[in-house]
């Protein structure tokens, strides 16, 4: 009897080029691999079509997102307490049209070149945000100031060697705060083919808040806002979560009539031909800008205090240990 052939390992080969020819070879046997799986799922589902009975189920993908780790925090559409919650909480105000919001947009006291140029993309994205220059003031000085003008929410964007890298969103006049670390951004002016955003109000999008922590921040963004937007204005603004970055998208929608012309029969007169000429509306988005991402950094009690304040959360390294735990 001869022994059959194990199959080598390329980390148990010295060689770097027998390794690599090897990993080669069996990287081609497991694509060989998969393509037959492919055409014999495709062909059970073609036989139980023809037959008239239900096809096999189709497997879903493990990705990092449907992995997650299981976290109590994840909110339940019968929450009741998460509701009582919500009508006690410092938004509440202004998510149920008691008060509009007004917003009161700062910077650091080191600015940059890049700064004032985010900071007027945020004044034509934000209804109702006011810019003033820092000066020499300092951040308590400030809000004190915001809270006696009525201002309902603070931004303070922080720049590091000429490029913002932090926002810092208060919240008036008791708080919260919350900072994010700020990354990928792009300005209105430096997008391909963009388009310019009208004075309408801008229909909001939050998705993927799950958690007690996500649903808190998404409802402190969500009182940056107006909650009456003009859907005429065909502006709508997005801030997506994935694996706890937010990503910040602005859009509006585009309506666009294209003639579609369908085959003819022979025998047709040619008054019948426009009448087969059908129009389609077709609708698409047009990014207005700017485009960035958000990750949080902490939430904190009450309006900025660096010493005596309290923080509901705080990210720390040792949280980054699995990558299938995540906390918005």
């Amino acid at each position: 009897m001869k022994k059959e052939k194990q199959t080598l390992l390329p980390s148990t080969i010295k060689n770097k080029e027998k390794r690599s020819a090897v990993h080669a070879k069996l990287k081609q046997q497991k694509k060989l691999e998969k393509k037959k799986k492919v055409k014999a799922r495709e062909a059970e589902e073609k036989r139980a079509l023809e037959l008239g009975e239900e096809p096999p189920p189709k497997q879903t993908p493990r990705t990092i997102e449907n992995t997650r780790e299981l976290d109590e925090t994840v909110c339940k559409p019968d929450d009741e307490e998460l509701f009582a919650g919500n009508d006690a909480d410092e938004f509440n105000s202004i998510l149920k049209q008691d008060c509009i919001p007004k917003v009161l947009i700062t910077t650091a006291r080191f600015n940059s070149t890049r700064g004032p140029a985010f900071i007027k993309d945020l004044l034509s994205i934000i209804p109702n945000a006011h810019y003033y220059k820092r000066g020499t003031y300092d951040l308590k000085k400030i809000v004190h100031y915001a809270r006696n003008k009525d201002f309902t929410s603070l931004i303070v964007v922080h720049t590091n060697r000429r490029e913002p890298d932090a926002l810092l969103i208060i919240g008036l006049p008791d708080g919260p705060t919350a900072h994010f670390k700020l990354s990928n951004l792009v300005l209105h002016k430096d997008l391909k083919n963009h388009g310019n955003p009208t004075s309408h109000q801008p229909e909001l999008v939050l998705t993927n808040f799950t958690t007690r922590l996500g649903h808190r921040v998404g409802r402190m963004i969500q009182s940056l806002f107006p909650q009456d937007p003009n859907f005429r204005g065909r502006r709508v603004v997005t801030f997506h979560n994935q694996r706890d970055f937010i990503f910040f998208r602005h859009h509006r929608y585009i309506f666009e009539t294209k003639e579609s012309k369908q085959p003819e029969s022979k025998g047709k007169e040619k008054k019948d031909k426009e009448a087969i000429t059908q129009e389609k509306v077709i609708a698409r988005l047009q990014e207005c800008g700017p485009r960035f991402t958000l990750k949080l950094i902490s939430l904190q009690h009450g309006t900025f205090d660096t010493k005596g304040g309290e923080y509901e959360w705080v990210h720390k390294p040792e949280m980054d240990t699995s990558r299938r735990r995540f906390f918005l």
